[in-house]
């Protein structure tokens, strides 16, 4: 299907749905109602594992581009495989883990540049699930943003071009990385909707764009509204404020 009647969103960032349904038969009522509200969404672990890669060429044939957020983390060798395993999905973003060193991240790097070059591979820092205590019980006695900035910087080292982060993290980074990464923030909820779920550190639309981000990740807020295409719209229309 093409993709044609996509509306452009604000040139500096661009909205991510995330698409977490609790079923394929939800998935694709869903993308025909947001047609023309926005052009990404993201296929997280929990529907890759349940549906595989036909479920990310069905999403793929609806015209929509796919963010790929499998958090890759094992062995250099292993992910760089998996990685190259992955590049013959039509998919435009993939997700590794910083945590996994230099040397998984470079080894990464390499096998996406052979196998896809237009595959954007995206460094996952600190989840935005994740606070203070947890870094402490995991071992990471140091403050949360500067884990995030260490991580950052050895991604930017190893070669990646794009991390994800905490909106909260982006001023920050701005000045500490090159200024051609790209940073995909989850944890967005819109003005008004104070529940942050799952997340710890979360911000407005508008507040992340202001920071520096180059793409927001919002689920819930559109997933479950009365009309999710008005939903993806007034987000966006934020976004442009």
């Amino acid at each position: 299907m093409s993709s044609n009647y996509y509306v452009p969103a604000l040139p500096s960032c661009d909205l991510i749905l995330a698409l977490d349904l609790p079923t394929r038969d939800a998935v694709t009522p869903m993308l025909r109602q947001l047609h023309g509200s926005l052009r990404w969404v993201k296929i997280g672990l929990q529907m890759f594992t349940a549906y595989g890669p036909d479920y990310v060429k069905a999403v793929a044939d609806e015209g929509f581009k796919i963010f790929l957020d499998l958090k890759l983390h094992d062995i250099p060798n292993t992910v760089a495989k998996a990685v190259e395993s992955l590049s013959t999905l039509p998919i435009d973003m993939l997700t590794i883990h910083t945590s996994g060193g230099r040397e998984m991240m470079t080894a990464a790097k390499h096998a996406q540049a052979q196998s896809n070059p237009h595959l954007q591979l995206l460094g996952v820092t600190v989840l935005t699930s994740m606070g203070a205590p947890t870094l402490k019980s995991i071992g990471v006695d140091g403050d949360l943003g500067d884990q995030v900035s260490r991580l950052a910087a050895l991604a930017a080292a190893s070669g990646l071009t794009g991390l994800v982060c905490s909106a909260h993290e982006v001023e920050r980074l701005r000045r500490e990385i090159p200024a051609d990464v790209q940073l995909v923030t989850p944890g967005i909820r819109p003005a008004g909707q104070a529940g942050s779920d799952d997340q710890k550190r979360v911000m407005t639309p508008r507040e992340a764009a202001r920071a520096g981000s180059n793409y927001i990740v919002v689920g819930r807020p559109i997933l479950n509204a009365a009309d999710p295409a008005a939903a993806a719209r007034q987000i966006l229309t934020e976004l442009a404020a």
